[in-house]
């Protein structure tokens, strides 16, 4: 972002008072092509921050494109970040509460914002905003923010099959694979289930439930847990 336009998103805050100036501002620039984010967020120590927060999106020309806000905006701080109410941070991607990525494969990017720790074993969570041509805006996807706060952290997206991948686990010994395909204008369809099953030494049982062609079909096998793992 450059020195000019830096200056009248802060002019901004003045207008808005102590009150923006009280936050804690970060900056992220490498988590994706078309857009940078500027991130302020309540509560701050030297580990990390969380709490109301405030995501602001730019384009490559430095234009404010739309505003976002959570009640519980999550992320880790390198030991070197000091966070200091008023002064700019810069995040890396890894550490980003911000994800870009084609969550709907439409060939347009989309975000998920993190939303606190609501997923399987109260791991990370999301809201899931999808680019909608029409309204040339974010839309908030009821079905993908679901999906991203329901299963271990944010689902993975297989561009090539054109499938969202979530992963969960109960107990020790059992872990799930599901996965989606996303129809336009209906929204998610389950099309993948596999169980991997480690509660008997020495073996994995892996249960796959599969849907073809409106039909699910069902497979169970039984792996040496040495044959599985390697």
């Amino acid at each position: 972002m450059n020195i000019l336009n830096y200056s009248r998103y802060l002019s901004g805050f003045i207008l808005l008072g102590p009150l923006c100036f009280g936050q804690y501002q970060f900056e992220v620039k490498d988590a994706s092509k078309n857009y940078e984010a500027v991130i302020l967020v309540e509560n701050c120590d030297n580990d990390g921050c969380m709490g109301k927060g405030t995501v602001e999106l730019f384009d490559n020309k430095n234009t404010k494109v739309q505003t976002f806000t959570t009640d519980n905006l999550v992320f880790r701080l390198e030991t070197d970040q000091k966070p200091v109410p008023g002064k700019m941070i810069q995040l890396k991607k890894e550490q980003s509460p911000v994800v870009f990525d084609d969550f709907n494969f439409d060939g347009t990017e989309d975000l998920a914002i993190r939303n606190g720790n609501m997923g399987n074993y109260s791991s990370a969570s999301y809201d899931v905003y999808v680019f909608n041509s029409t309204r040339m805006a974010f839309v908030k996807s009821k079905e993908l923010t679901e999906l991203a706060s329901s299963y271990f952290d944010l689902f993975e997206t297989d561009p090539v099959r054109k499938r969202l991948i979530a992963y969960g686990k109960s107990g020790c010994c059992h872990l799930f694979t599901t996965e989606y395909i996303v129809i336009p204008n209906q929204g998610l369809d389950k099309v993948l289930e596999k169980e991997e099953d480690s509660s008997n030494e020495g073996h994995i049982k892996v249960i796959t439930k599969e849907k073809i062609k409106n039909k699910w079909i069902t497979k169970t096998k039984v792996y040496p847990s040495e044959e599985y793992n390697k």
